[in-house]
């Protein structure tokens, strides 16, 4: 870029021409260039995981950069279909707007009698329900579309098991309460223990993958975002895992060279420690 260039505005227009000039042939950046739909994804991810974090620990300032990291995806992608003639950040921001005033007629129409959030909730699917049903008259397809065709295989796995069970109960499919779940996890258990017996590691990887299906089964019916939960679950083994070795730090000691009763009173020890400012602070999960 020149001296005489002028920097773009700090606006929304300004970062559309920002990422228009990193992505131009004349001037643009080498990296910015070479990039595609593909090699950007997981940046996209990276960064979605990143705003989430900065939620979890009530960051705000934390938040807006991350905030501005995850936009920054979505322009580039517009800036690329734009080169290629597909849409541009725009006929996003069209799309989006259609979208979200047909899914809220209780807003935007003439429907009522959305009284709370879970009537909301259940429309908000009754009405996605109408589009996919539309989508697949749009494409000729004679069959019907299934309840869980567009649950998306990008999501990650307890996340994805998580909504595939919501959408199943939808239609009726589902555990009638909790204790059935209950039974299906000790089944599950059980025929773990039996696999691995046989030490025959396809049979074994089957049944700890139905042991955590039924895992997130028994959190969704009780209300527990599994995906949550287990981040909340990796936070507290970190923070243990951390106070035993610091402690060993400051006697001169490490981890590897400590015996595992000392390491296990040590955890002892993190975790009464973590319960107490726990609820010094008066948030977050319980302990488990």
């Amino acid at each position: 870029m020149s001296k005489s260039t002028p920097l773009p505005k700090n606006d929304l227009d300004g970062l559309l021409d920002l990422m228009a000039r990193l992505r131009s042939p004349d001037g643009g950046c080498p990296w910015d260039l070479e990039q595609t739909f593909a090699t950007i994804a997981p940046h996209t991810i990276e960064e979605a995981y990143e705003v989430a974090d900065a939620i979890e620990h009530g960051d705000m300032d934390h938040l807006k950069d991350e905030l501005g990291d995850l936009l920054f995806q979505v322009v580039f992608y517009a800036q690329m279909a734009k080169e290629q003639g597909a849409f541009d950040f725009h006929a996003i921001a069209a799309t989006i707007t259609e979208k979200m005033i047909r899914r809220h007629p209780h807003v935007f129409g003439t429907q009522v009698g959305i009284d709370d959030a879970q009537a909301q909730v259940d429309n908000w699917e009754a009405l996605k329900a109408d589009e996919r049903k539309t989508k697949a008259k749009g494409a000729n397809v004679d069959q019907p579309t299934g309840a869980l065709a567009d649950v998306s295989r990008g999501f990650p796995a307890l996340m994805r098991a998580h909504k595939l069970q919501k959408r199943a109960a939808r239609v009726g499919f589902d555990w009638p309460g909790v204790a059935p779940v209950f039974d299906k996890f000790r089944e599950e258990v059980a025929e773990l223990e039996a696999e691995i017996t046989t030490h025959d590691e396809r049979a074994i990887e089957h049944e700890i993958g139905d042991l955590l299906f039924t895992c997130v089964n028994l959190a969704r019916k009780l209300g527990v975002d599994s995906e949550v939960a287990l981040g909340r679950a990796n936070g507290r083994f970190e923070n243990r895992f951390g106070y035993i070795e610091q402690s060993l730090w400051a006697q001169g000691q490490t981890v590897e060279g400590t015996a595992l009763d000392e390491l296990d009173r040590l955890w002892d020890e993190a975790k009464t420690a973590q319960n107490a400012d726990s609820q010094n602070a008066d948030k977050g999960p319980k302990d488990q």
